[in-house]
């Protein structure tokens, strides 16, 4: 079974599931390609990484043909072994299957981790085919199984997707340091939470460096 590899990235495909085709460096298998079906906020944090050499921690789904009679291995990726372990997690409420998680997933494991702690059923329901009736099984049968998932992520009561979870940092030293995240290759929402974290730590009045010290010491 594959649970890792690093390869170059070599395009993703904007599918009602992203699937990222990457290309292995190694000259014995020079003109190979491997597709990996993705989440859909990994496929944004990928995009800008075009060309380079990324890692995925995989597993591998055998996927039904023909009502069942035969099956063909599919690779799924994510960034980390824990963003794999959440979305096992996660895939384990009765009807939310593979795909449906693949689609579902268009916040990160901790902002999704931190909704179901709060048991923000409304919240949930703004993630692609999370219904009312699902977002309240997610929350029944995960509450108290997801918390080292959840990190330093800050909700608040009135959290909703889309709106408050992205803080809106233009000017500044905040600014500056999402700016800088960005240029690390993290994508927008993600850097403006991470420094939305990191200056509940520093203080508001924390400059650049400051904050971007207290993002990686917070990991």
């Amino acid at each position: 079974m594959i649970t890792r590899m690093s390869a170059t990235l070599e395009s993703i495909s904007r599918e009602s599931i992203p699937i990222a085709t990457l290309l292995p460096s190694s000259s014995m298998v020079d003109g190979l390609a491997i597709e990996a079906m993705i989440p859909v906020y990994l496929a944004e944090t990928l995009e800008p990484k075009l060309g380079t050499t990324i890692t995925l921690h995989t597993r591998t789904l055998l996927e039904a043909q023909g009502q069942g009679t035969s099956f063909i291995p599919r690779l799924i990726g994510f960034g980390s072994a824990d963003e794999r372990a959440f979305f096992e997690t996660f895939t384990s409420v009765k009807g939310v299957g593979t795909k449906k998680a693949l689609r579902a997933l268009t916040e990160s494991p901790s902002t999704i981790a931190s909704l179901i702690i709060a048991k923000d059923a409304k919240s949930l329901t703004k993630l692609p085919e999370i219904g009312k009736r699902t977002a309240e099984t997610i929350i029944a049968e995960l509450t108290g199984k997801i918390e080292q998932f959840a990190g330093d992520a800050i909700i608040q009561s009135t959290t909703t997707i889309g709106s408050t979870i992205e803080p809106a940092f233009t000017t500044g030293p905040a600014a500056e340091a999402v700016a800088a995240l960005m240029s690390l290759g993290e994508s927008r929402p993600e850097a403006a939470r991470k420094v939305q974290i990191a200056l509940s730590h520093t203080g508001q009045d924390a400059d650049t460096d400051t904050i971007v010290q207290a993002v990686f010491a917070g990991g």
